[in-house]
């Protein structure tokens, strides 16, 4: 399967679909942190090369929750980060999994089919995700961790790299994701 994974820097979604055999690629305007098929550059360019799956990771920081207190009087760039994420819901892809935090997208297109927590997928932290999907079925949980879960990307140190560190996937949903969505 060729999987495109959208607006990710890390290689972590992109190398678990990899290590179960499929043709995998990153693409984001950083380069890549981990050696691996990576295309540097704005995704919308590829989406239309004979993508059978992508796994989109669209920026948030002009649409999540976590940062509505600073909304006011940047609704040009909160406008054209939803019409980004718009665009890559609509892709030409025929199986398409948009994630991003609670925020703008669930009014702006449409309530997630799928919230998921980290703690849902081995990693015993909090971190609400949504995922708006196209011809997938929902993510089931692989590895349910008990209380107590601590909020591990708000609790990250200030720092040049924290939006970075807070962007990340985690090893188990990454994982959780090939897993289950490799046999479309």
């Amino acid at each position: 399967m060729r999987v495109l994974v959208a607006c990710e820097f890390s290689g972590i979604v992109r190398d678990a679909f990899r290590a179960r055999g499929h043709d995998a690629v990153s693409c984001d305007l950083l380069p890549t942190e981990v050696d691996g098929p990576h295309v540097r550059g704005d995704v919308l360019r590829i989406l239309t090369h004979g993508w059978n799956l992508m796994i989109a990771h669209p920026p948030c920081t002009y649409i999540a929750v976590s940062g509505a207190r600073w909304w006011k009087g940047r609704e040009t760039e909160q406008n054209a980060a939803i019409e980004f994420a718009l665009a890559l819901l609509n892709a030409p892809i025929p199986h398409v999994a948009l994630e991003n935090p609670i925020g703008k997208l669930s009014t702006a297109i449409r309530k997630p089919d799928q919230i998921i927590q980290p703690w849902q997928y081995g990693h015993a932290e909090t971190k609400a995700t949504c995922l708006w999907l196209k011809n997938l079925p929902t993510l089931a949980p692989t590895n349910i961790l008990p209380p107590p879960h601590a909020p591990r990307v708000h609790h990250e140190s200030p720092g040049p790299d924290r939006w970075k560190n807070r962007s990340r996937t985690l090893q188990g949903i990454a994982d959780a994701m090939a897993e289950q969505w490799s046999s479309l």
